[in-house]
């Protein structure tokens, strides 16, 4: 019988005081690295993320010929261009990272070459089908190897041609392929969302050399274009540093400050949030304009109330939802969650697990088909949690230790390592 190994975090004893500078923000380091690969020459990129489902992607464009070197949180990639690839001889494996599977699968669409595509467990039991549908509009080639539209899957790039493509719910991941794939189509491929999803693969585009054009809720990229090496600066994840900001938002007298972290305003959703709920957030941005935004941000606990979360918030906050809902078991009232259906496709069914899992500790929280309902406050106890292989179930069940009245203890603790490896040291620091 496999051992399950246990994490143990202790009891919250006191405020969380002090500094942290958070890893590298993972949707722009995946994404630096495949525009790297894409283009001709050699980018630079500095603050990668050297988590584990970035590595996976550096390791998939490693087998289709792209040179990448990597010291450290930088990384050189040397690239001929997407037409000098060459076909790989072994398996693609995003490893658990559903946006390396998805954004590859665009990428792909338009090379001259034919991959399989895999993952771990978890990923394969993902949905691809609304990545592959529309990519096959646009004359990609896919073989599923089962009937689930899930991975494996063998890509074929064809010619492409572009499309118009009407997004049915928010998503960046399958905004980003397509418009991956536009840049290797004939003509100008247009997506159109419900809801802006977060915008770095416009932004890196552009920075790359491609033809961008943003009109409201539609972006259009224009086919043809070579792309051209760049510089890329990765600024800390705020979907990382998310998880101690709600640490800080609940422990009374804490007061943390986030150095060089991301802001961007399509993720920044959460602290709209902490800033409604009740905790003193202050912003200094220190960049703007087309490339990523960035900036300090400091977080003093308050007197937490409920809120409603909906809407074109959503977009804003996906990834920082299990924490939210963890904050929302300390404040006053009851906290709505809704129009968030695409956490049943996350890692796990992340609104289940996270009810599930918050529940073990004594939490109110009850799911709904698009969301959660938590009423607080309640004291939460001492309990064994599993991660689900969900890094972000993780961080949450580790950040409750900091509101319990006993100690935490994580199965499965180990997967937190594909988005902020040091994760438990940063907490120590600051607890």
């Amino acid at each position: 019988m496999r051992k399950i190994e246990i994490h143990t975090v202790s009891a919250g004893g006191g405020p969380l005081l002090g500094e942290l500078s958070v890893p590298g923000d993972k949707s722009i380091s995946h994404r630096a690295v495949m525009l790297g690969a894409m283009a001709e020459g050699t980018t630079s990129i500095t603050g990668f993320l050297a988590g584990e489902d970035c590595l996976s992607t550096i390791g998939i464009f490693r087998k289709l010929g792209v040179a990448i070197e990597r010291q450290g949180t930088d990384v050189t990639v040397i690239s001929p261009g997407i037409s000098g690839w060459t076909t790989p001889t072994e398996r693609l494996d995003a490893g658990n990272s559903g946006t390396t599977a998805r954004l590859l699968l665009g990428i792909l669409s338009g090379s001259a070459v034919t991959a399989e595509v895999t993952g771990d467990r978890y990923l394969c039991r993902r949905p691809m089908r609304r990545v592959t549908d529309p990519l096959a509009e646009m004359g990609a080639g896919f073989e599923f190897s089962g009937t689930g539209g899930t991975l494996p899957l063998t890509v074929t790039g064809h010619p492409l041609k572009a499309i118009t493509y009407e997004m049915p719910v928010a998503s960046a991941q399958v905004k980003s392929a397509v418009l991956f794939a536009g840049v290797s189509a004939a003509g100008t491929t247009t997506v159109r969302e419900q809801a802006v999803s977060r915008d770095h693969t416009e932004r890196m585009l552009t920075q790359f050399g491609g033809a961008v054009t943003i009109d409201g809720n539609s972006v259009s990229v224009e086919g043809g274009r070579p792309l051209k090496a760049a510089e890329v600066k990765v600024p800390g994840d705020i979907s990382s540093a998310a998880f101690f900001m709600c640490a800080a938002a609940m422990v009374p007298g804490s007061s943390v400050t986030f150095r060089n972290v991301g802001l961007n305003p399509t993720r920044t959703g959460i602290l709209d949030v902490l800033k409604e709920m009740g905790a003193a957030v202050t912003e200094t941005v220190r960049s703007m304009g087309a490339e990523e935004p960035y900036g300090d941000v400091n977080v003093n606990a308050g007197t937490l109330q409920a809120v409603e979360i909906g809407g074109d918030l959503i977009p804003r906050l996906i990834d920082e939802l299990p924490v939210i809902a963890l904050l929302a078991t300390q404040a006053e009232g009851t906290t709505v969650i809704r129009d968030a259906g695409e956490l049943r496709v996350k890692e796990t069914d992340r609104i289940e697990a996270v009810c599930t899992e918050l529940r073990k500790l004594g939490a109110i929280i009850e799911p709904t088909q698009d969301g959660m309902r938590i009423t607080g406050p309640v004291k939460l106890k001492g309990a064994v949690l599993s991660s689900n292989g969900d890094h972000r179930l993780g961080m949450m069940a580790a950040v409750a230790s900091v509101v319990s009245e006993g100690p935490v203890g994580i199965e499965g603790a180990g997967c937190i390592s594909v988005s902020y490896p040091g994760f438990f040291e940063h907490l120590d620091s600051l607890t």
